[in-house]
């Protein structure tokens, strides 16, 4: 990993909460709602928050989206996921959705380094 991967995550960051303010500062009244609708989604219910940033990232992964693959990933590993709950996750995401599947699967564990790097991970 060079220099410039290893800013890729920190760069992904910056870039989402810029253009989401953005987007939100549009004013348009269904966007808000829907931001909304999204955070809420994750907050524990019957399911709790770890389980769902975990099926969240299976379905971004089976939807093929590295951007929100990136995201749930790190929401993981905020909720308590192990690194070895996320590829367990991954692996379910890579039969449902096929050998397609394997290049996001390879992004996503170079972004699983990068967060390990950092001490997002809890401690086991």
């Amino acid at each position: 990993m060079n220099n410039t991967d290893k800013n890729r995550l920190q760069a992904f960051r910056e870039e989402r909460a810029e253009l989401n303010e953005k987007t939100l500062n549009s004013g348009h009244l269904g966007i808000k709602r829907f931001f909304n609708m999204d955070a809420n989604t994750y907050r524990d219910g019957a399911l709790d928050s770890k389980t769902k940033e975990l099926l969240g990232l299976v379905a971004s992964s089976v939807l093929r989206c590295n951007d929100c693959i990136d995201y749930h990933l790190e929401q993981c590993a905020k909720t308590g996921s192990t690194k070895e709950e996320i590829l367990d996750a991954m692996n379910v995401a890579l039969i449902v959705g096929g050998s397609i599947v394997i290049p996001h699967l390879r992004r996503a564990v170079e972004t699983i380094e990068m967060i390990e790097e950092e001490g997002l991970f809890q401690k086991q």
